[in-house]
């Protein structure tokens, strides 16, 4: 096999140095693409059972109202003059939309939030859902309807009327549908985003993006067979507008209805082939400018090396002559001498010779509160924002406040998660916090409360958590914490002295 020469040999060693950096880098970039895509159908799940909670909550106030209408006494006797009045005040909080009906077993109106004349309005013509409240005695919710009062597909929320144990009427309310679209709209992270509320038939109710032209359409067929095999999952689809999504749907068991979210593919692919693009196109570089260096490197260690070469040689012929000579002065010198005597020196001089041919042979600084306020509390921020409010100025902190706030933070919102507010779906927590100079230097006061969270009892026994914070607020802040374990909820009040730099 010939020897390959020295430009090929580094071209080669460039080669075998940079392909494996490239294809580690593609593999980098094929591993993140993955994780972001198991992360986004986490995402896409988790964002439907956010908006499936809401939903709940929202539809488990309007049940709650409706009872409420339905235990008044003016409704109960068929006062519906005064049952106008209460049942105003119930629609105040949705606008002007919103209306509510109040009908026999047979469907007719009784009462309506739209006008006193009852006797010109149709019949209700969902009798199913009314017979089914009659029947059941519970509350129910409509798939998507035409309204033959509001002349447009609305929904229901239906509540019996019981009067000496038995139903007498069947109350009913049809919310504003922008109720529900504007639920959604809060909910959607960006235009990459689609999400949509449907009914127990798997219509529309609520969507985005295009809701005028998809709001009383089936889902698409790729969502709709497995929304009635599966209460939740997550899978491939393709939406009514065709583009193709990663998926989370999840059922309610209140209404029976479905809440999908999905993420479109083209929002995770389109980066992986820019970044592939990109390391392409980098790696190709790289490599090109690698095997020119060594290209370069080669030639001119190649004429180093030809220089180096006639340099030894004439080295060599000139000390050879000049051996020459010393051994031809020596000749003429010892010719008195002896045999021996001249061998000896003559010796010398070769072994000089020797040495030179074989050696002509052998030829490496601080954050604002505001900022770490929202960092310790991301994790509870992401599905429930509503329920965490923050009120206060701006307020610069030092590294060291910053860290001791931070674990403070931490610990009360830990507590609130474990046993407090932010442990159930209703529970709210405010945090408020003020600058104070009524002393001889500026003090921070934050308040931390607790509302609708389990009920409260004050512990037999302070736990780590407590002792930490009194014990920072005290020996770290130079100021104080006091936790306070009321019947609403639990309120933590801390204060600290503010550093100079702060």
């Amino acid at each position: 096999m010939p020897k390959l020469t020295l430009p090929v040999r580094l071209a080669l060693l460039v080669a075998g140095t940079m392909l494996p950096l490239i294809v580690f880098a593609v593999g980098i970039v094929f591993h993140n693409y993955q994780r972001d895509r198991q992360a986004a159908t986490q995402r896409v799940l988790e964002t439907a059972r956010s908006i499936r909670l809401l939903l709940d909550a929202e539809m488990q106030r309007m049940t709650g109202g409706l009872q409420v209408l339905a235990l008044t006494d003016s409704l109960r006797d068929s006062d519906f003059g005064n049952f106008r009045r209460v049942a105003t005040g119930f629609l105040d909080q949705y606008g002007k939309d919103g209306v509510v009906l109040v009908a026999d077993r047979r469907g007719r109106q009784a009462f309506s939030s739209l006008t006193p004349d009852t006797a010109s309005l149709p019949p209700r013509n969902n009798l199913e859902i009314v017979e089914k409240v009659f029947t059941t005695r519970q509350p129910q919710y409509s798939n998507l309807f035409f309204g033959e009062v509001k002349q447009q597909l609305i929904i229901t929320v239906e509540v019996p009327v019981i009067r000496d144990g038995e139903v007498l009427y069947d109350i009913s309310f049809s919310p504003p549908i922008e109720v529900f679209q504007a639920m959604i709209e809060k909910q959607r992270l960006n235009q990459d985003w689609t999400i949509s509320i449907f009914d127990g038939d798997g219509v529309n109710l609520a969507r985005v993006p295009n809701p005028h032209a998809t709001i009383g359409q089936r889902a698409s067929p790729t969502l709709f067979a497995e929304m009635f095999r599966r209460s939740e999952a997550t899978l491939p689809t393709v939406s009514l507008e065709g583009v193709a999504l990663i998926t989370g749907f999840t059922r309610s068991h209140v209404t029976g209805w479905t809440v999908a979210a999905g993420i479109a593919e083209n929002s995770l692919v389109a980066p992986l082939w820019r970044s592939l693009a990109i390391t392409s196109v980098i790696g190709s570089i790289l490599l090109l400018v690698g095997l020119g260096f060594a290209v370069r490197m080669a030639t001119t260690i190649a004429r180093g090396e030809m220089l180096h070469d006639l340099l030894i040689e004439e080295l060599n012929h000139r000390v050879k002559n000049t051996l020459a000579i010393l051994q031809s002065i020596a000749t003429q010198t010892f010719r008195s001498a002896s045999r021996a005597e001249r061998d000896k020196f003559e010796g010398r001089l070769g072994a000089l010779a020797e040495a030179h041919n074989l050696l002509s042979t052998d030829k490496w600084q601080g954050s604002d509160l505001q900022d770490v306020i929202s960092r310790v509390l991301r994790p509870y921020l992401l599905n429930a924002s509503e329920r965490v409010r923050m009120f206060g100025p701006r307020v610069p902190l030092s590294p060291r406040l910053a860290l001791v706030l931070s674990m403070l933070l931490h610990e009360m919102a830990t507590n609130a998660a474990k046993y407090g507010a932010l442990s159930n779906d209703t529970g709210t927590v405010t945090l408020d916090w003020e600058i104070l100079d009524d002393g001889p230097g500026p003090k921070l006061r934050m308040i931390w409360t607790e509302a609708g969270g389990p009920p409260v009892a004050e512990p037999v026994q302070r736990g780590f958590g407590s002792r930490l914070i009194e014990r920072s607020a005290r020996d770290q802040l130079g100021g104080q914490a006091t936790v306070d374990f009321l019947p609403h909820g639990v309120v933590y009040t801390v204060t600290s002295t503010l550093e100079s730099g702060d």
